[in-house]
């Protein structure tokens, strides 16, 4: 059982952790992140793929006539993967929450996630969960320096050294 619920997201990827009690805390530091699960977004994977070219398209008329450019739409789709995954994202938080008993939700987002997750978060906090949304990219953080930068922020409690 742990009361916390730790997720970080990105467009290709969230990580899922909880800060789990240690067993004999006069031995050991405090709680510490045990990594949870990984979900990945294969979806926004294979469309980079689909879209080899860096800028949207510019084409010329045939027979000399003059340049035009044409919208591939690809920031619409993109933004539908994004979607997509934020949905699987909020599933898999649900089971997890559930699951560990978690009554305090963290969730780290990058700037482009933020927008699809964080109107969907508020189902969690009317069914009693205490919710802090953090506006960063912190996917790439160890354990060790993801809990040194949550309990610098005052949302998890400082790992004491052993």
């Amino acid at each position: 059982m742990s009361h916390y619920l730790i997720i970080l997201v990105n467009r290709s990827l969230a990580r899922f952790f909880t800060l789990e009690p240690v067993e004999f805390p006069e031995l050991e530091s405090r709680p510490r992140l045990m990594a949870c699960t990984e979900l990945e977004n294969r979806e926004i994977k294979d469309s980079q793929e689909i879209f080899s070219d860096s800028k949207t398209g510019r084409g010329a008329a045939p027979m000399g006539g003059g340049v035009h450019g044409y919208e591939d739409k690809r920031d619409q789709h993109v933004n539908e993967l994004r979607r997509r995954f934020a949905v699987d994202v909020l599933d898999r938080i649900q089971k997890l929450a559930h699951t560990k008993r978690s009554r305090v939700i963290i969730l780290a987002a990058s700037a482009r996630m933020r927008r699809f997750l964080y109107p969907m978060m508020e189902p969690f906090s009317r069914q009693g969960y205490r919710i802090h949304k953090l506006s960063k990219n912190i996917i790439n953080f160890s354990p060790q320096k993801l809990h040194e930068y949550l309990a610098g922020k005052g949302l998890i409690h400082e790992q004491k050294g052993v």
